[in-house]
């Protein structure tokens, strides 16, 4: 837990590197879909912000709970779901983004270090706990703007097949 403060400080600033971000991308670039089974960096984008509320509401049950029991987020299963994110508008969702993370470090910020260490159940990990978290999302955050920058600029034959 020593990098408890470069961690926030990393979610602090990733709104304002993923709008810059999008901003440098072409309109007509945003929706182009590589191949099969690949989201569009426009469906990245909104993937990112979609997920913000329900990363808070996990933040926030560590601070509620003693042991939170938590449950996959698999956006796209099931019968009805979308096989790909709802595309929002961009500004809309980087707008999004980046009041859900003001959110989420404002009650970041305020939780000591026994909370950090909380341990949760998640089906998914061998360990959970909200630091964990904290570090998951912000590899989260930065592995979709990878991601997306690859979908922009590299050429077919180097495009990473993901699944």
């Amino acid at each position: 837990m020593q990098d408890k403060k470069e961690l926030l400080e990393g979610l602090r600033r990733t709104p304002a590197i993923l709008a810059a971000f999008v901003r440098t991308i072409p309109a007509n670039k945003l929706d182009v879909r590589r191949g099969e089974g690949f989201w569009t960096v426009a469906e990245h984008v909104s993937h990112l912000a979609e997920v913000q509320p329900m990363l808070l509401g996990r933040f926030q049950r560590f601070m509620a709970e003693e042991h939170p029991e938590f449950i996959p987020y698999l956006p796209g299963a099931g019968e009805e779901a979308p096989a790909t994110p709802p595309r929002m508008e961009m500004d809309t969702a980087l707008a999004q983004f980046a009041e859900v993370r003001r959110q989420q470090l404002q009650l970041l910020d305020g939780a000591d270090d026994a909370t950090w260490q909380k341990s949760a159940t998640h089906p998914e990990y061998d360990l959970y706990s909200l630091y964990i978290l904290v570090r998951h999302t912000l590899m989260h955050d930065y592995w979709h703007m990878y991601r997306m920058e690859e979908l922009w600029l590299t050429k077919d034959a180097y495009l990473t097949r993901v699944g």
